[in-house]
């Protein structure tokens, strides 16, 4: 455990020396910042819904919510690997007395780390909304919406991570993750448009924009626990895989 720590410390801190970190959480705090102005501005300009809130709203009712994810998740993961892979200091990492399965839940967990502390200023938000008045806010609402934030991070910072260790450079390993992410949430979308019943179970089951919905409105699904928890599991499977292909080469 303590080997897992140290290489998770390492790579936050090795992520905060580089401009990058800042970029990124400056462009996410502005785009956010001002998606929920926005939707706060309508909000007050109609009269309020018994179906949704502004919460409801900002966490998955418009496609402002998700873009982000897709195009954000492949910075924050794209370095993890294949930058040691292209400053060839993976021989080093790999050389050292630890195991594939700790350097990958390392690095993995560095990653993890960053997802939320992204989303921890989003809480003011809540504050905002629940001072207005505007809403009666069901805070075991809120608390299940950030619950599916938190898995949202799990699975697509286990997905980069894989495609950071396959690929041989970072713009790759970002191409590639947003690629699988994109392509599963287009299949999600296949709820909206299947005319099948066992087909639309199987497009919300894998469905981004249904899982949040729920998430949003208390309702934990086990279903969609469950391929978060499989999706991550075998993303971190193959990516211990990878690493240890690359030692016995």
């Amino acid at each position: 455990m303590s080997a897992i720590l140290t290489i998770a410390r390492r790579e936050v801190l090795s992520f905060f020396v580089s401009p990058i970190a800042y970029v990124v959480a400056t462009v996410w705090l502005l785009f956010f910042g001002i998606v929920f102005f926005w939707l706060a501005l309508m909000f007050t300009q109609q009269p309020p819904s018994a179906n949704t809130n502004l919460i409801q709203s900002f966490f998955g009712g418009t496609m402002l919510f998700y873009l982000p994810l897709l195009v954000f998740s492949p910075v924050l993961t794209m370095r993890l690997l294949a930058e040691e892979r292209s400053q060839g200091t993976i021989e080093t990492l790999l050389t050292a007395p630890v195991t594939e399965t700790q350097i990958v839940l390392g690095k993995y967990l560095a990653a993890l780390s960053f997802w939320v502390v992204l989303w921890l200023p989003t809480l003011f938000y809540v504050w905002i909304a629940a001072s207005t008045g505007e809403d009666v806010l069901d805070y075991g609402a809120v608390a299940s919406t950030y619950l599916g934030v938190f898995c949202l991070g799990v699975q697509y910072m286990a997905v980069g991570l894989f495609m950071s260790a396959v690929a041989r450079n970072q713009i790759v390993a970002a191409m590639l993750t947003f690629l699988v992410l994109g392509g599963l949430f287009i299949v999600g979308l296949g709820t909206y448009t299947s005319t099948g019943d066992s087909m639309r179970a199987v497009f919300e089951y894998v469905g981004l924009w249904t899982q949040m919905a729920a998430f949003a409105k208390g309702i934990v699904d086990t279903r969609h626990l469950a391929f978060d928890l499989s999706l991550t599991v075998l993303a971190l499977y193959l990516t211990v895989r990878v690493l240890k292909t690359n030692r016995g080469q």
